[in-house]
């Protein structure tokens, strides 16, 4: 008989080989009662004292099952059966899994193993005073102990192998649950089907596939107290950024209903992104929240004779996130007490997949399952791969991008699971969603594409663990596409997967980033898209040098500050409504502008902290600001906008200063409420050092003021007039960030954007490096940062050597670049220290 090594009785009677209680099982009992179970009792004994939330049970053993099987000799049957098996072959595969599965249903429970799963049941039924008249189910000897109880407590029925929730094998959902399951008998039959369930074709092709044999693995099975989440929320939260690898991040999901739903992709849930660095120091970072949809939900069937069922969600519950924020962030402190644990445990970072539950009836969150994560935390990270399409076609649909790749191929439409025999390996799978049961072509796939789902479904999980882009939530692309038709999937792009009609031509670029040279010049980054941030962390830099407010501000809110601010008095009543739609969750508008810029920012400044993040404030010209939503009623008509109303001259005008006070609140907000210190301001196109101090001066009124909470502020350095009055800009801003565009155009006295002048455009014209040397050494003599963040020393290598030969602090440079001039930057000051010895 198997047996905990540290059980206080050294010969366990019958009940306690069979069964055990969370709370007498840990980690190391994987063995013993599985992975599912052993984590559950883990969390019980070790983090219920921490104050994390999580339903008790028992669990049937490792031994029950062998004995099970022992016992009416079905090894010997199975074995035989299996003795010609070939996984590759889905009718096959089929034909035996169903034939196993038959076998050990039609085999009765010996009755020691059913009677102490009964008597089990209704101690725990005692325990949460619920408990049965059980004289039906227990001898005489034993009923006088439960004559008080009047109904049965309801459970979930968790299948848990011996061979899960490994750090590097998750075998999610290959086996089955069942979820509110009343009385001995539906306890006893789900316990039954558990068993029966070692031999789904997909956990059969999965334990093939990886190399375990089919008899080493045994099943256990968890009987846990359901959380009413049927009448609240339930959801799926990782301790990791999913597609990134990005660790300090957290990824919390929710829908309405049972998690079930959310697990194998059937609702677009809400997602939340949670920073856990700052959150452990107290403050609240919650840097973006993504409204799903929520269609349907998975409650109790109470009359139908089923267990559950899913009823639509109303139009109005939709529109309104399943949680609310104090609850993304205790779920996220849960998150990080059981990763630590996890990882001290195992003595390596062990980021976890977990699941967790609202009970509506009493408001309470609980932690029903968690398990290693086993994509990201298994990669390396000397490489960076980036994908990159070479051209473009016709966007064909969109949806959530899973896995920062590109597949294509030829479109295969596929509704139901009993037609995947269809499917030829390296087609694009497209389907409404997935479960274990489609893993057998899955793996085939060159990508995969579902109407259902969010990043956390079943798709999304298993396109990351077998290394293919999947795009998810789509809604309709079943219908949009059609097989035989050439798609690119594309996830390359940000948060947003797109399938591009035909096969788009697109590369894979790899760089080591070993042995990386360290160099005295700061190598920052220009970063404008929020949705790129936490994978382009992973390239070395020393932060942020250029955050542009402009892409959030286009993309995300769309919407002139003015016309939120101004709702009411809006002319054009097309424009009304669309902004009434985008702000449908905000009674006063104004905070979605600064809601979406505060977690845009955020997103940046936590990809990069503690690192510097410099922070342009907005620099739109006046026809991009009419552009926006409702703008055109509040921007003037400009001959020449590029030298016009823009930068500085707005933000204290009457005309804008309101506007630009939500910009003043939403970094605020990232500094003083997410504890994202490092984000710094700057000042664009500021003409003179008085307009400096007006900036300055609004910027205070909001609670942004200069030398307070360690607050910097920097002012772009693009104007002539920067550099002649460098040192008067010096006392009133704490470094200069050189802007090579402009100030090559205002030096050359041409605009940009003439094709008839463009030829005389260039940073490495003499006038322009005089300007760029006099601010260098004027800033550095009054002991002023000053870097640039221009595109000059991307473009150029000998604009590059020339800035770092004069001793310039940073070069913010973009993205595809940074590489290649970092090594630039290493090799010049190495030729600069040789000649100066």
């Amino acid at each position: 008989m198997e047996r905990k090594a540290d059980s206080k009785s050294p010969h366990p009677t019958k009940e306690e080989a069979l069964v055990l209680w969370f709370d007498e099982v840990g980690i190391t009992d994987i063995p013993l009662v599985g992975g599912k179970n052993a984590s559950l009792g883990e969390m019980i004994q070790k983090l219920t004292p921490l104050g994390v939330n999580v339903p008790t049970g028992f669990a049937t053993t490792a031994y029950a099952y062998r004995y099970f099987i022992e016992q009416a000799g079905l090894q010997q049957k199975l074995r035989q059966l299996f003795s010609d098996l070939d996984v590759e072959d889905l009718g096959n595969l089929r034909q035996h899994g169903q034939q196993a599965r038959a076998l050990i249903l039609n085999t009765p429970f010996p009755p020691e193993l059913e009677l102490v799963i009964t008597r089990s049941y209704l101690k725990l039924c005692d325990r949460y005073n619920s408990s049965p008249d059980i004289c039906n189910y227990l001898p005489e000897t034993e009923q006088e102990e439960f004559k008080r109880c009047t109904s049965y407590t309801d459970v979930a029925v968790r299948s848990s192998a011996t061979a899960e929730d490994l750090p590097d094998a998750s075998f999610a959902g290959q086996q089955e649950t069942y979820l509110n399951v009343n009385g001995v008998t539906e306890v006893l039959n789900s316990c039954h089907k558990c068993f029966a369930s070692l031999f789904t074709d997909r956990a059969i092709s999965y334990r093939t596939l990886r190399g375990f044999d089919h008899f080493e693995v045994a099943l256990s099975v968890g009987v846990q107290k359901m959380v009413r989440s049927d009448l609240a929320s339930s959801g799926v939260m990782f301790s990791i950024d999913t597609e990134t690898g990005f660790k300090n991040a957290a990824l919390v999901t929710a829908a309405y209903g049972l998690g079930e739903n959310v697990v194998q992709g059937a609702v677009n849930p809400d997602e939340y992104f949670v920073f856990k660095p700052t959150l452990e120091q107290g403050y609240k970072p919650i840097l973006a929240k993504r409204l799903g949809s929520k269609e349907i939900k998975m409650i109790y069937d109470v009359s139908g004779g089923k267990l559950t069922k899913n009823v639509p969600v109303s139009e109005s519950e939709r529109q309104k996130y399943a949680i609310a924020d104090d609850e993304i962030l205790a779920l996220t402190k849960w998150a990080i007490i059981i990763e630590n644990h996890y990882s001290e445990v195992r003595g390596v970072d062990t980021p976890m997949d977990i699941e967790w539950a609202k009970d509506g009836l009493t408001g309470e969150l609980f932690i029903v399952q968690a398990r290693p994560e086993t994509v990201q935390s298994q990669k390396s990270g000397t490489i960076l791969r980036n994908y990159k399409l070479q051209g473009t076609s016709d966007v064909l649909i969109e949806g959530r991008a899973v896995g920062e790749m590109i597949g294509q191929g030829q479109a295969r439409v596929i509704l139901n699971v009993h037609q995947i025999q269809e499917f030829q390996a390296g087609e694009v799978l497209v389907t409404n969603k997935t479960d274990p049961d489609w893993e057998p072509i899955m793996k085939q796939a060159s990508a995969i594409i579902t109407n259902q789902g969010g990043r956390t479904c079943h798709a999304a999980i298993i396109a990351r663990e077998m290394g293919i882009p999947a795009i998810v939530g789509c809604g309709k692309a079943t219908g949009v596409l059609a097989t035989g038709q050439q798609v690119t999937v594309s996830c390359a792009e940000g948060e947003a997967g797109r399938v591009y009609s035909g096969l788009v031509p697109f590369e894979i670029q790899e760089t080591e980033l070993e042995n990386l040279p360290r160099t005295r010049t700061q190598i920052m980054m220009n970063v404008g898209n929020p949705e790129e941030a936490f994978s382009l962390a992973a390239i070395p830099c020393d932060g942020v040098g250029l955050a542009r407010l402009e892409f959030i501000i286009a993309n995300g809110i769309k919407t002139h500050p003015l016309a939120l601010l101004h709702f009411e008095e809006l002319q054009d009543e097309v424009v009304k409504h669309e902004i009434a739609e985008l702000t449908a969750l905000y009674d006063y508008k104004p905070d979605f502008f600064v809601d979406k810029l505060a977690q845009g920012v955020g997103t940046i400044a936590a990809a990069f902290y503690p690192k510097p993040v410099v922070v342009r404030m907005s620099d739109f010209k006046s026809n991009e600001y009419a552009n926006l939503l409702g703008g055109e009623q509040f921007e003037p008509k400009e001959e020449n906008p590029m030298i016009g109303w823009r930068g500085a001259s707005r933000y204290y005008d009457e005309k804008y200063r309101e506007a630009y006070g939500l910009e003043c609140q939403a970094l605020k907000r990232v500094r003083d409420a997410m504890g994202l210190t490092n984000v710094i301001p700057m000042i664009p196109f500021c003409r003179t050092p008085a307009e400096g101090r007006k900036v300055l001066a609004e910027m205070a009124k909001h609670g942004l003021k200069r030398g307070e909470n360690d607050l910097q502020v920097y002012v772009m350095c693009e104007i002539p007039n920067n550099v002649i009055l460098a040192d008067q800009y010096s006392e009133i801003f704490d470094g200069f960030s050189i802007g090579s565009n402009d100030l090559t155009q205002l030096t050359l006295g041409l605009d940009r954007d003439s094709a008839l002048v463009a030829h005389l455009f260039d940073e490495r014209n003499e006038g322009v490096k005089e300007m760029v040397q006099q601010v260098i050494t004027k800033a550095k003599a009054k002991g002023r940062k000053v870097g640039i963040c221009g595109q000059a020393p991307s473009d150029y290598p000998e604009f590059a050597r020339f800035l770092v030969e004069l001793g310039i602090d940073s070069l913010s440079l973009n993205p595809d670049s940074l590489l290649k001039t970092l090594l630039l930057v290493a090799k010049t000051e190495s030729v600069g220290a040789d000649t100066s010895s």
